[in-house]
């Protein structure tokens, strides 16, 4: 299959199939013409990138769990690592932003909003660190 059915099939652009070729992550084979032969295999692996990807894992860590899923011998421990790690970096960014959040509507709600210069807003924003 070329590269445009193959992106049609899992739901990723071409250019993005062509950066995991780059990288590595998929190694389709080639047709006597030179154009790329995607096989159910290189398929499988590309929804598998797709979905990793979605879900916030890095590349590098896709890396290593296409590794991971490519081992029969794994162990499950080793894959549970990684996702421990990810969600504890998503649980990390989630908090951060709940602070962010938190500050900004306190600087929203101080705020009047009317005619005067007077900004809550802007002195928080011009404030020392």
């Amino acid at each position: 299959m070329n590269i445009s059915d193959a992106a049609t099939e899992c739901g990723l652009p071409a250019k993005t199939i062509r950066y995991y070729e780059d990288i590595g992550l998929v190694s389709p084979g080639r047709l006597a013409n030179g154009y790329r032969d995607y096989d159910e295999n290189d398929l499988h692996k590309l929804r598998f990138l797709q979905r990793a990807r979605g879900l916030g894992f890095s590349v590098e860590d896709c890396r290593v769990l296409l590794s991971l899923y490519e081992d029969r011998n794994r162990a499950s421990s080793d894959v549970k690592e990684i996702a421990k790690t990810h969600l504890a970096e998503i649980e990390r960014k989630i908090a951060e932003l709940q602070s962010l959040r938190d500050t900004l509507s306190d600087l929203v709600q101080s705020c009047h909003g009317d005619d005067r210069p007077n900004c809550p807003i802007i002195n928080d924003l011009a404030r020392k660190a």
